[in-house]
């Protein structure tokens, strides 16, 4: 999944993430709440907290309207939080998708173009945005790997999603960015599969016509339980709400699962691959 697309994905400043941080550390002191405090009683951490108060997050629906009612903030956090309309390094319309990626029960993923960017290396990543057609500006191209890299701490800051990962087989076998930087995208894949509520699995080139045919696919679940599906273009992005459509992605997903390698299979198929020369 790419984090933004040349031509729609202007970095904004910070300022805008920065004044909603000021405004909640505002509210959250007149409230007489320390961050400590405050994170149980709306559902997050003291470290989510911090960061969205120093600018670093993008603060998602439910932490806006949790704060709201607690800190009694008159409607101004929401307002704040309406005028936040790019977060730095991302797409325009990729925004609504992140923030429900930072919440999400479940996100599965399909991907038959290239590794998702929560399993990218930075060496992977820069490669990718380097080779952007047209070209990035070394700024442009730093905001772009400092946002997927900040979009990886999902994987280690969100222990009960769930979090599932099919990718082709000739992903790896590309070699993008060279033998020394696969070897690497390998190992990295291999660890971040390690932990349990984390599953990788492998699309083998024998597997000659399979459900995904038809594209990429993206799948979320809301703390709220409902779902949503994204496909991104190559210069565009659709954010899915349609049950209809929610519906046969998720079928398509699930004969995906049953016809890919299982996650033990899988492993066994990337440290081959990451031996071969």
């Amino acid at each position: 999944m790419s984090s933004s697309m040349p031509g729609t994905n202007e970095p904004e400043p910070t300022d805008g993430l920065k004044a909603f941080g000021a405004a909640l550390k505002s509210f959250r002191k007149r409230a007489g709440y320390t961050q400590e405090a405050l994170a149980p009683e709306i559902g997050y951490s003291t470290h989510f907290v911090a960061s969205i108060e120093q600018g670093r997050r993008f603060p998602p629906p439910r932490f806006v309207d949790q704060v709201e009612v607690t800190l009694d903030a008159f409607g101004t956090l929401r307002l704040v939080a309406n005028q936040l309309s790019r977060q730095r390094g991302l797409a325009s319309w990729f925004r609504r998708w992140a923030h429900l990626e930072q919440e999400a029960l479940n996100l599965y993923t399909y991907e038959c173009r290239l590794v998702p960017g929560l399993l990218q290396t930075e060496a992977y990543a820069r490669t990718l945005f380097g080779a952007r057609v047209p070209s990035l500006s070394d700024q442009e191209l730093e905001d772009q790997v400092s946002a997927r890299l900040e979009r990886q701490k999902l994987l280690r800051e969100r222990p009960n999603t769930g979090f599932s990962f099919i990718i082709e087989e000739h992903v790896f076998l590309r070699r993008t960015g060279g033998a020394d930087v696969t070897r690497e995208l390998i190992d990295h894949v291999l660890e971040a599969a390690s932990p349990r509520n984390i599953e990788v699995q492998i699309m083998p080139l024998s597997r000659g016509v399979h459900g995904g045919l038809d594209g990429p696919i993206q799948l979320l679940e809301t703390s709220e339980n409902r779902w949503f599906g994204y496909c991104e273009g190559q210069e565009t992005g659709q954010f899915i709400s349609d049950p209809k459509v929610i519906s046969t992605l998720q079928t398509r997903y699930a004969k995906l699962r049953s016809q890919a390698l299982t996650p033990e299979d899988s492993a066994s198929l990337l440290e081959r691959l990451r031996g071969a020369p």
